[in-house]
């Protein structure tokens, strides 16, 4: 008996020692295949992952500020600027990429959305359009300007930091208002009422890819290496599809 107890309370110990836990900081906008592939990597190897969404502006702030994650996913320029700072090892995987999208409230007004000048109109007829200042939100500002619309249109602007905040904004919003931003940040508040118009037309279209890659001060580099692996692998990859991210 007293070496049965013996064995089982190794087998605990060892367990213990070998379980780990990651941190990860990412953009928001994969947020539920993220989620949803971590839950899956943790089930599988019974390791704990700990997840900070931030825009790819604050996650730029915090690692030049000297913040440390194990892994870290963001969309390639920024881990370019990672890497050459020495912030990011190499060997990181493409996990997807997510489109804009356009989005009402429940009973507001839905504008046609198929062509460019449709959503060049939507925005000049719109009593305020929302968006964010991340990614998708600073190609959407710079797609006004090449429209010439921006300084026409840009007092009935609410900016948000996150494509999160945008949403739920919307939902609480009146009149004609609009929303442009990741079509992952829309379908999280499709239960709550939100409606999804549709993607942005193809011709107009921008995908933000999003990359995972372990930081160089991590101190799990071997189970952080093991979770980028998974990400991209046939387990996670599929996760992320289902939620949207191509």
């Amino acid at each position: 008996m007293k070496r049965m107890i013996a064995v089982l309370t190794g087998l605990i110990l060892t367990s213990a020692v070998q379980a780990a836990e990651i941190t990860v900081i990412s953009g928001g906008a994969i947020e539920p295949g993220l989620k949803s592939a971590a839950a899956a990597f943790e089930k599988q190897t019974g390791h704990k992952v700990n997840i900070t969404f931030n825009t790819t502006p604050q996650m730029t702030k915090r690692v030049a500020a000297g913040d440390t994650f194990d892994v870290i996913i963001a969309p390639p320029a920024a881990v370019k600027q990672f890497a050459a700072a020495g912030k990011v090892e190499a060997g990181g995987v493409d996990v997807g990429r997510v489109g804009s999208g356009v989005a009402v409230r429940p009973g507001a007004p839905v504008p046609p959305i198929a062509t460019g000048e449709d959503i060049k109109k939507a925005v000049l007829e719109a009593d305020s359009i929302v968006f964010n200042t991340a990614s998708t939100g600073i190609y959407f500002e710079n797609l006004l300007k090449k429209w010439g619309i921006y300084e026409d249109i840009k007092g009935k602007a609410v900016r948000y930091t996150t494509g999160a905040e945008v949403m739920k904004h919307t939902l609480k919003g009146k009149g004609k208002e609009v929303a442009f931003g990741p079509i992952t940040e829309i379908l999280l508040e499709k239960e709550h009422g939100l409606i999804l118009v549709g993607p942005f037309p193809a011709e107009i279209q921008n995908y933000t890819s999003y990359i995972a890659v372990p930081m160089s001060a991590g101190t799990q580099k071997a189970v952080a290496q093991e979770f980028v692996k998974f990400l991209g692998g046939p387990a996670g990859k599929p996760l992320f599809v289902a939620a949207g991210i191509e």
